[in-house]
């Protein structure tokens, strides 16, 4: 199965917050992706351009989102995407400590 596409597109300070930044992601995901359940060390935002992703948060549940649907993972929280028989494209925003690891791979059964 092939992994998703994902490209940073800028990283920069946030000049009102000391020692925060943000990072723009352009995501592709393959359809019948089923990607790996992590955390980041902020939170993160997306905006779906095209397909559907079904996002699943620990003690959420999972959520299908759409093309024109935007949505947020708080800090930390365990949460995985996958998506069904079609491509998936979006655009994801993360704010976080500067120099943290962008994500953090979790091993747990859901």
């Amino acid at each position: 199965m092939n992994p998703p596409i994902l490209k940073n597109l800028a990283a920069d300070v946030l000049e009102s917050a000391d020692a925060l930044e943000v990072i723009t992601t352009y995501v592709e995901f393959p359809a019948g992706m089923d990607g790996p359940t992590h955390t980041h060390p902020g939170e993160e935002f997306a905006y779906i351009i095209e397909g559907s992703i079904y996002l699943w948060v620990e003690g959420r549940g999972e959520i299908r989102y759409v093309a024109g649907d935007s949505c947020k993972v708080s800090t930390g929280a365990v949460h995985k995407v996958r998506t069904d028989d079609h491509n998936a494209k979006l655009v994801a925003f993360r704010v976080h400590a500067i120099g943290e690891p962008e994500r953090t791979l979790v091993d747990i059964d859901h």
